[in-house]
């Protein structure tokens, strides 16, 4: 009989606050362009600069969570969100809004960091994840919604980031100060990790993929704007209608769960993808661009889901979820510049059909790895130990679901303990009723 586990809610809330500012990217860039005396290209640098700061938080601290604990961690990082979003928002002069951006950046990146690592060790990190892309999805529909109706300036967007930071901190007080096996793990913190050719693959693979994905997402308020000709309200309205049809697409994944296994929702999820980057990016007019961005947020979140689901299942310690998804953010990052560059140089149309197109270059490798690591579920009594990795671990990396795992073994360790001598065995004899003091042979 499987006992019902509880939910992490200050692991989804962590989750929120670390990924709500990718999530605002083409309202914040659009803001920066208009609201400061910045070009398209300057406000996309600075988008990418914010991102890379996040990313690199989640390379420096990817092995460290259990040094400095989740719940000091966790506050660090809230506290420079708050700290650096909060100045960004309320400073009218360039540097300041840069250099609050990268230190609320970093602090993005250190929640995210924590929110990974944490549910990389939950018994079903895909239905976390789940959650989380689903508060997150909510949260930045709401506020594409209402900042066209708080009037102008670039301060908006990076406010309500700081805001949601702040709001997380309370949940900190019911993260652990320190894992439970923060010990042993320090350790063992030189042991090589799992599966690392899969692992590389895989981190080298989302580097790409969210490059495509956010050199579109960072100028997509500017191809409704300038190419569709909608105004600001229609183009966040748009958004908010997408990200909510994304909400639906995270709890069909949520449904689906590994069913399907992870290779076709990443690689065939990928592949539809790469049309709609094209039909939002050739966009003229509102029914094209909707149609586009709708059905594009729809896939995004369900392909993301499985992809953190797949590294999560790479290493139980959540090494690799951490630092593939910073490698993910490091395409994140580059995207807001990259989208303006192509977008400058070919326009969006073209641009559009060169994301197009590395998408679907990339989706061969993701889905090599699902593939290798993640076939057909296993059930719990056909568990076999491979190579010595615990038989949970080898059920998990194959989307086997968490209410039919065994628990993770623990090692075997030899105690010795005296006991009675074993008496010497006797001489067989013919079946049948005897003495207890009879002796063996035939009477």
């Amino acid at each position: 009989m499987s006992t019902r586990t509880t939910m992490p809610w200050p692991l989804v809330a962590l989750f929120t606050a670390g990924y709500l500012a990718p999530y605002l990217l083409p309202t914040t860039v659009g803001r920066l362009d208009s609201g400061l005396p910045l070009s398209a290209t300057q406000a996309g640098a600075v988008g990418s600069a914010l991102l890379l700061s996040s990313a690199s938080a989640g390379f420096l601290l990817a092995s460290r969570v259990d040094r400095f604990g989740p719940r000091t961690l966790a506050r660090v990082g809230l506290a420079l969100a708050v700290l650096g979003y909060g100045t960004a928002a309320f400073s009218a002069s360039v540097p300041a809004v840069v250099a609050g951006a990268l230190l609320g950046g970093f602090g993005s990146g250190t929640a995210t960091t924590v929110a990974a690592t944490g549910i990389a060790g939950q018994p079903d990190p895909h239905r976390t994840t789940t959650l989380g892309l689903l508060s997150v999805s909510a949260l930045a529909g709401a506020v594409y919604l209402t900042v066209p109706h708080l009037g102008s300036g670039h301060g908006q967007p990076l406010a309500a980031i700081a805001l949601t930071a702040l709001a997380v901190w309370p949940l900190t007080g019911r993260l652990p100060v320190r894992t439970a096996a923060a010990a042993p793990q320090a350790r063992r913190s030189r042991n090589p990790l799992p599966h690392l050719r899969a692992g590389l693959v895989l981190a080298a693979a989302m580097l790409f993929w969210s490059l495509a994905q956010n050199s579109l997402w960072g100028v997509s308020g500017r191809i409704g704007l300038t190419q569709a000709h909608l105004t600001e309200a229609t183009v966040g309205a748009v958004f908010a209608v997408a990200l909510g049809a994304g909400l639906l697409g995270v709890v069909g994944a949520g449904a689906l769960g590994p069913r399907l296994g992870r290779a076709l929702p990443v690689g065939a999820g990928t592949v539809l993808i790469a049309g709609c980057i094209a039909l939002s990016a050739s966009a003229t007019d509102l029914a094209t661009f909707a149609a586009g961005e709708i059905a594009w947020n729809t896939l995004y979140p369900i392909v993301l889901s499985y992809v953190i689901g797949l590294a999560a299942s790479l290493d139980p310690r959540g090494r690799w979820a951490v630092l593939v998804g910073s490698a993910s953010s490091l395409g994140t990052a580059a995207g807001p510049l990259t989208g303006s560059v192509l977008s400058a140089q070919a326009g969006f149309p073209a641009m559009g059909t060169i994301l197009a197109l590395g998408l679907l270059v990339v989706a061969l490798p993701i889905t090599a790895v699902a593939l290798h690591t993640g076939g057909r579920p296993l059930l719990s009594g056909a568990v076999r130990r491979r190579v010595g990795t615990p038989a949970a671990v080898v059920a998990a990396s194959t989307g086997t679901p968490a209410d039919v795992l065994p628990q993770p073994e623990q090692p075997v360790v030899e105690i010795p303990i005296d006991t009675a001598a074993a008496p010497t065995r006797q001489a067989y004899d013919t079946a049948g009723p005897r003495q207890a003091a009879a002796t063996p042979g035939p009477s």
